[in-house]
């Protein structure tokens, strides 16, 4: 029975599809500026281990700008401006009553380290292009791993945010886990509703905590509440 992250890809390095896509991102990296660093492709599994694992947030594809993509949906390096989309998802866990949180650090990594898989559906981006690896092989590679979670993880929650997200949620199969969706955080989106008031922070503890387990201390400010 496969138990980590190392002998799940193990098993995926003999999916037909990987070879393909190694071999696409390997050319991407060595002919343009590609985010995350190639390093960090894969961060989101280093940072949230298999056994661990309560939450996914699936996102669309890494940030395209300088400094930002850490190999985790939504987060940025300490250091680094909230992208809008980062800054209104601490407005809706601030509303939905959880403290302050320090706007002035995007990483969320403190959300990783306690269950939170920070998703993105395509795992890296050629710079100023958003959307420019958005090849079958990596959405082959999603659909693996949804059904994988779906399968051997038990009292999972998905959030899944905008249209993009939503499709993925045909893969997450166990009736006992908890789907969520919500418009995107997007200001785009969020400003004409969907968004603020979703709920999703005090909704996936709730479950959580009636499965028995560790509920989210999704602030990560000071001020807690």
């Amino acid at each position: 029975m496969i138990t980590t992250w190392e002998q799940f890809f193990e098993e995926i390095h003999r999916r037909p599809y990987w070879k393909a896509l190694a071999h696409k991102v390997n050319a991407a990296y060595a002919t343009s500026t590609c985010y995350p660093p190639k390093n960090l492709i894969f961060n989101a599994f280093h940072q949230c281990p298999l056994d661990k694992t309560t939450v996914v947030i699936i996102g669309q594809d890494p940030y395209p700008n300088p400094g930002q993509a850490m190999g985790m949906s939504f987060s940025v390096p300490p250091g680094v401006t909230l992208p809008p989309s980062l800054r209104n998802i601490y407005k809706e866990i601030e509303d939905e009553g959880f403290g302050m949180m320090n706007y002035s650090d995007g990483d969320l990594t403190y959300l990783a380290e306690q269950g939170v898989l920070l998703l993105n559906a395509y795992l890296s981006v050629e710079q100023g292009k958003p959307g420019s690896h958005r090849w079958s092989e990596y959405e082959s590679l999603m659909q693996d791993i949804l059904r994988f979670l779906s399968e051997v993880r038990p009292n999972l929650v998905f959030l899944f945010w905008g249209s993009f997200a939503k499709k993925y949620a045909v893969f997450a199969t166990n009736p006992k886990h908890l789907k969520l969706f919500a418009n995107h955080p997007s200001p785009l989106s969020a400003n004409h509703g969907g968004w603020f008031g979703c709920g999703h922070f005090v909704a996936t503890n709730d479950y959580l905590k009636e499965a028995g387990l560790s509920p989210v201390d999704w602030c990560n400010g000071l001020i807690k509440l």
